[in-house]
């Protein structure tokens, strides 16, 4: 019997999310899959900003390191954390049916939030999103695993941003107070997504993979990683993207680049059938649009 080797992160959440993978998977009497454990730099230190543990390699290069290495066969991420540019030996097999994708808010709805009050999240889009909604509330920078994030609503926090997918995959839906809407919060590219990685040249169990594949949530997917990396994002970036099937037209891509204080904002739409051409497009969009200003001015800053 053939043993595949799936790399997942030690958190519960990660743990969750190749649990759900596994599941999916069509049982084979000639492969076994055994998971091992890898702890990445962004697990090693969770109190410093992810620009100063890794970047957006954060939570994945070290994966990255050992799918190279042969260590292991599989990888699998939360597609949000995996950086648009890859080695060249790597590749991803078909995206999985996907999770829901919108940001969730815990501890109290966002029209309840009282003047002032203190929100917590260490995402830059998160925090860009709420100060252009809400100017006055108090954002508070934390990072860690879900629950010790959720226990901080006991020490102060009115209340904390955190992706709905993850509460949901953790049993935690019934902390969410409030899902905040796409139009003003559009999420992390490739939110609610598991990325599953593989070397490129085994192309035969990146054909078995992709088997369990979902090709809409693949194809939206690449629209919003394609949109990310002609804006040369990453996890310091607030840029906010999500692709939905629009009937007779492929695919709606919706974008947002805000700046850090949240007082300015660029938000564009556009349609199409080629998820990567889709997102070129839509991102020079927002270029000419004067996204690049806000962007030039983040990356000075970080």
């Amino acid at each position: 019997m053939e043993t595949v080797v799936i790399g997942v992160r030690g958190s519960h959440l990660a743990q969750a999310m190749v649990r759900e993978y596994l599941a999916s998977l069509v049982p084979c009497p000639v492969i076994r899959f055994k998971t091992r454990t890898i702890t990445t730099d962004g697990d090693r230190d969770r109190k410093s900003p992810l620009s100063e543990v890794g970047g957006d390699g954060a939570f994945s290069s070290r994966l990255e390191e050992e799918l190279l290495a042969g260590r292991i066969d599989v990888a699998v991420h939360s597609l949000k954390d995996l950086p648009t540019s890859m080695p060249p030996a790597l590749a991803l097999a078909t995206t999985p049916p996907r999770a829901d994708m919108r940001d969730a808010l815990c501890g109290s709805t966002l029209a309840a939030l009282r003047p002032g009050a203190r929100v917590g999240t260490g995402s830059p889009r998160r925090i860009a999103q709420l100060k252009a909604l809400r100017p006055d509330l108090d954002i508070v920078p934390i990072r860690g695993n879900v629950p010790p994030r959720l226990r901080r609503l006991e020490t102060g926090l009115d209340a904390v941003v955190l992706a709905a997918a993850g509460l949901r995959r953790l049993g935690l839906e019934d902390q969410i107070a409030d899902l905040l809407p796409l139009e003003d919060f559009p999420p992390s590219p490739g939110q609610g997504a598991l990325g599953v990685q593989i070397r490129a040249a085994d192309t035969e169990l990146r054909e078995m993979l992709s088997s369990v594949g979902d090709p809409v949530a693949d194809a939206a997917v690449r629209a919003e990683r394609a949109l990310l990396a002609e804006l040369h994002g990453g996890c310091s970036v607030p840029v906010g993207a999500y692709a939905v099937p629009a009937e007779g037209r492929g695919l709606r891509l919706s974008a947002q680049v805000t700046s850090l204080d949240g007082s300015h904002k660029v938000v564009a739409n556009a349609f199409g059938r080629d998820p990567e051409a889709l997102g070129a497009q839509l991102a020079a969009t927002l270029v000419m649009s004067g996204a690049e200003h806000i962007l030039r001015e983040i990356r000075a800053t970080v």
